[in-house]
């Protein structure tokens, strides 16, 4: 959880927080695979974004993603 958050654009404090994935690599693309994870901190009053990398998946959501499409 982001503590004391001021949006650099509008300066509001209120916000959203929500999770992203992303393809990596060509192996990943081919077999429609989100192995990248990002954190989005989104101002609820202007919509200014902020992604922070998160790390890899797990091996057992990559499956899911698989097998999900």
């Amino acid at each position: 959880m982001v503590r004391n958050y001021q949006c650099p654009k509008c300066g509001s404090n209120s916000y959203e927080r929500d999770e992203i994935r992303a393809a990596g690599g060509v192996f990943s693309k081919i077999f429609d695979v989100q192995n990248k994870k990002f954190i989005a901190v989104v101002c609820t009053d202007c919509g200014y974004t902020e992604l922070y990398k998160k790390g890899k998946s797990s091996l057992l959501g990559n499956i899911f993603d698989f097998f999900t499409g």
